[in-house]
């Protein structure tokens, strides 16, 4: 059994779903301080002048500070999931599975919910379906109850399941104790992120923009884009 835990992220890139297809458990680290300059509300899109944010707007930069990730709530009074849909259709419109894909974000952007995590951990686990990623179960950390340090707790919310590996994408090398899993009897592995190229709308070719990117262009060869190819 192995085990992922990532903070929910806003329409993430290819690397997090190659994470979310590996992991038996994939754990939405969703109780932890809100990073208010990180992926959480936002992420990049291709567009003919290269790239472009699309950003959730959050309820005031105070309100933020300490808060948990799953407790940030979206500022209802603009007109972002209005704005993100346009932005979308205007980027992607001669993109090969356009139309499969635009009911869908319709849907999801015609009433988001009111907490960022809500919108964000339900998107990626539609995303993931759309991808094929059919056997891992998810589970969201503020359901679990458990505490401890930063390394400590990850590897007790592996072992809560029974995990005996653990798998992490390469930045946590900078701040995971390997010891601490070592000493819970669990591997600790990272994962390397070496992906092909795909055809993208606007050159130049940008690696490490959403996966809406590669749905639009590649639909359901998503895949081969990814793990089939990692």
């Amino acid at each position: 059994m192995r085990c992922v835990i990532l903070q929910p992220s806003y329409i993430p890139w290819r690397g997090y779903f190659d994470l979310i297809h590996r992991a038996d458990i994939f754990v939405f680290y969703d109780d932890v301080q809100y990073d208010k300059h990180g992926w959480r509300n936002r992420n990049r899109i291709k567009t003919p002048q290269g790239s472009q944010w699309l950003t959730i707007p959050v309820l005031s930069r105070g309100a933020t500070e300490g808060i948990a990730i799953k407790d940030v709530r979206v500022n209802r009074n603009t007109e972002w999931s209005r704005k993100h849909l346009s932005t979308l259709r205007q980027n992607y419109a001669r993109a090969p599975y356009y139309d499969e894909l635009l009911p869908w974000l319709e849907r999801v952007y015609a009433d988001p919910p009111s907490l960022l995590a809500e919108l964000t951990v339900a998107m990626t686990i539609e995303m993931a379906a759309m991808l094929g990623i059919t056997a891992t179960r998810f589970v969201r950390s503020s359901e679990l109850g458990i505490g401890g340090g930063k390394t400590e707790r990850l590897a007790a919310i592996a072992r809560h399941f029974g995990c005996s590996e653990y798998l992490s994408g390469p930045s946590a090398k900078s701040y995971i104790e390997p010891e601490v899993f070592a000493e819970a009897g669990i591997t600790l592995e990272y994962i390397e992120y070496h992906y092909p190229e795909y055809p993208q709308l606007h050159p130049p070719y940008d690696p490490h923009v959403s996966i809406l990117d590669l749905l639009f262009m590649t639909g359901r060869n998503a895949s081969r884009f990814i793990w089939e190819t990692s």
